[in-house]
C-alpha cells in the first residue's frame, strides 16, 4: 500500500529535513521539437505553486541555441549532457523516440544536489510538492504505473487483465509464478544523485539488452529492491481517469502527466480517443492557463519579489538582468 504522504513530513522516523540549497527539480530535453513548450510550462507551474527549488534542464547537444535561450528566460538552469545509448539489438521500442531516454541516466551525475525530483517535460504541477524532498533517503520513490493500456499488450499482466493499480480485481494466478514486482512510471520520481550509483547505472546499461519501455524498464529493474510507491496524486497518468477512476480524486491531484495519446496540451485537438472527456479538457485548460500567465514570467516574478527570494534566485536574476546566458555546457565524460 502506498504511504500516506499527508503525514510523512511530520514523521521524523521516515524523513530527513532537506536543505533548500542542495535540492532541485530536474527534467530532460532533446532535439529541436516542441517539447520545449512543455518545459517552459513546467517551470512556470513550479513558480506558480511557490516552489523553493530551481528547475534544472538536462539537455542534449542537439537542442538548438534558440531553445536554450527560451529555457534560460523562464529561469531554468540549463545543463548540457552527452547522449547515452543502450546496446544495439533488434528491440522495437513501444515508441521510437524512447531510445534517447536512456540519456536521462546522466542526471545521477548531478551530485551538486543531494536530492532531486525528476519530472518529464509533459508534466504540470498544480500544487506545491516540495515536501517530497523530505522523503526517506536511500530509496527510489515514484508512482505505480498502469498495465491496462494497449501499449502493455505484450505483458503477461495485460494478457490476464491484472493491474497493480487494482490488484484485487484480477488475482495473479499461482500457476504463473511469483507476483511481479511493483513497477513505477519513470515520468516522475524522487532520487539522490550519486557517482557510485551513476557508475553502476552506466556499467549495467551497457550489459542489459533493451526492452520495449527502454529506460523505464531498466530503472525498474535496477531499483527494484529500493522502490517505494507514492500516491497517484503525485503523477496522475491521465489513463487512470478512465481505467481506475476509483483511485483518483481529481481535486486533490498535485501533478498531472499528459502522457496519454493526444493529451499534450500544446498539440491538443480533442479528436483522439478519450480526449473529448470533460476532465481531460479541464486539465488541458489548466495547463494553458499557467503557460499563458505572463505574471509567471521569470522577470515579472523577480520584479514583484524585489529580488529578495532565497536560494539561487537572486543570483540567477542578476545574471538574467545583466544579459548573461547562464546555461552550463558541461557534457559528461563517461
Amino acid at each position: 500500500m502506498a504511504p500516506d504522504l499527508t503525514t510523512a513530513t511530520k514523521t521524523t522516523s521516515l524523513v530527513k529535513q532537506a536543505s533548500i540549497s542542495s535540492c532541485a527539480y530536474v527534467t530532460f530535453l532533446a532535439g529541436n521539437g516542441d517539447y520545449v513548450k512543455g518545459v517552459v510550462g513546467l517551470a512556470k507551474g513550479l513558480r506558480k505553486v511557490n516552489s523553493k527549488y530551481p528547475l534544472v534542464v538536462a539537455i542534449l547537444p542537439d537542442v538548438p541555441e534558440e531553445h536554450r535561450k527560451i529555457l534560460v528566460s523562464p529561469g531554468c538552469i540549463v545543463r548540457e549532457i552527452e547522449p547515452l545509448h543502450p546496446p544495439e539489438n533488434q528491440t522495437q521500442f513501444a515508441m521510437a523516440y524512447y531510445v534517447i531516454n536512456y540519456s536521462k541516466l546522466r542526471i545521477w551525475e548531478f551530485v551538486e544536489y543531494s536530492k532531486m525530483i525528476y519530472l518529464d517535460g509533459d508534466i504540470q504541477v498544480f500544487d506545491n510538492i516540495d515536501h517530497l524532498f523530505d522523503l526517506q533517503d536511500g530509496y527510489f520513490h515514484g508512482v505505480m504505473d498502469c498495465f491496462c493500456e494497449q501499449t502493455w499488450s505484450h505483458s503477461p499482466q495485460h494478457k490476464i487483465g491484472y493491474c497493480q493499480q487494482c490488484p484485487d480485481r484480477v488475482q495473479w494466478p499461482a500457476k504463473m509464478g511469483p507476483k511481479p514486482s511493483l513497477y513505477f512510471n519513470a515520468g516522475m520520481f524522487v532520487f539522490e544523485p550519486n557517482l557510485s550509483t551513476y557508475d553502476d547505472l552506466l556499467r549495467t546499461v551497457r550489459l542489459t539488452p533493451p526492452t520495449l519501455f527502454a529506460e523505464q524498464d531498466f530503472l525498474n529493474m535496477f531499483f527494484k529492491d529500493v522502490y517505494r510507491p507514492i500516491p497517484p496524486i503525485y503523477n496522475l497518468l491521465l489513463a487512470l481517469l478512465w481505467r481506475h477512476p476509483e483511485n483518483i480524486e481529481l481535486d486533490k491531484v498535485k501533478v498531472a502527466h499528459y502522457c496519454a495519446a493526444g493529451s499534450k496540451p500544446w498539440r491538443y485537438t480533442g479528436k483522439e480517443e478519450n480526449m473529448d472527456r470533460e476532465d481531460i479538457k479541464m486539465l488541458v485548460n489548466k495547463w494553458w492557463d499557467i503557460y499563458d500567465d505572463e505574471s509567471l514570467d521569470y522577470k515579472s516574478t523577480v520584479a514583484a519579489a524585489g529580488g529578495t527570494e532565497g536560494g539561487l534566485q537572486p543570483f540567477l536574476a542578476a545574471l538574467s538582468e545583466a544579459g548573461v546566458a547562464h546555461y552550463i555546457n558541461a557534457p559528461s565524460a563517461a
